[in-house]
């Protein structure tokens, strides 16, 4: 079985987010007043400590003025399709949403797109987990849109003061600046198609 570890190298997300920071020339410190993240927290992405979430990923893409699948593609990569097989999405390649800000993200993702340039959507396979929903599980981030189908299972969506349930067919087009957050709901594993778009 692949190591989720070493999954994570293969994408060299926080190299990646090094070597343009440098490139920029801008500290870790003025990359944290441009993300809003906090300087330790940059750090350890960078060494590999930590695996970011998606929309930290975004604000950071954002502050270095790169799209987000700058972080999932191979450099050398001019492919102009991506194919991905159902047995090509492997349970042990799922990468998992680690804390952020000390919250538990309740989901994996797995990218579909891996290695195509230029794109302006992000696809990914989420599976969520069963957990009772707390508000700190909100996030946002500013300028995009998200795109949800759900494929397995049952998902509460929560959306400003709004509590949506979602089944298996159902799908939601949302501006993911405002607060947002998922938690499944039920026994079965609920898994959905998730596509990620933005706008810069």
């Amino acid at each position: 079985m692949t190591d989720i570890k070493e999954q994570i190298k293969e994408f060299r997300i926080g190299e990646k987010i090094r070597g343009l920071r440098q490139q920029k020339r801008l500290t870790l410190q003025e990359l944290s007043e441009l993300t809003t993240l906090s300087k330790p927290l940059l750090s350890q992405i960078e060494n590999q400590q930590v695996i970011p979430p998606l929309a930290t990923l975004l604000k950071i893409a954002k502050g270095l003025k790169v799209d987000i699948h700058f972080f999932f593609e191979d450099a050398g990569n001019r492919q102009n399709y991506v194919l991905t097989r159902r047995e090509d999405v492997r349970e042990d390649e799922k990468i998992p949403r680690p804390a952020a800000n000390d919250v538990a993200r309740p989901y994996a993702y797995h990218s579909l797109a891996q290695g195509l340039r230029h794109k302006h959507m992000e696809p990914f396979l989420v599976e969520f987990e069963n957990k009772k929903w707390d508000d700190s599980l909100f996030f946002r981030h500013e300028g995009d849109e998200e795109f949800i189908y759900i494929t397995a299972g049952e998902l509460d969506f929560h959306y400003n003061n709004e509590v949506l349930r979602m089944k298996v067919g159902d799908s939601i087009y949302y501006d993911s600046s405002q607060p947002h957050g998922w938690v499944a709901v039920g026994d079965a594993t609920a898994r959905a198609v998730a596509v990620m778009y933005t706008k810069e």
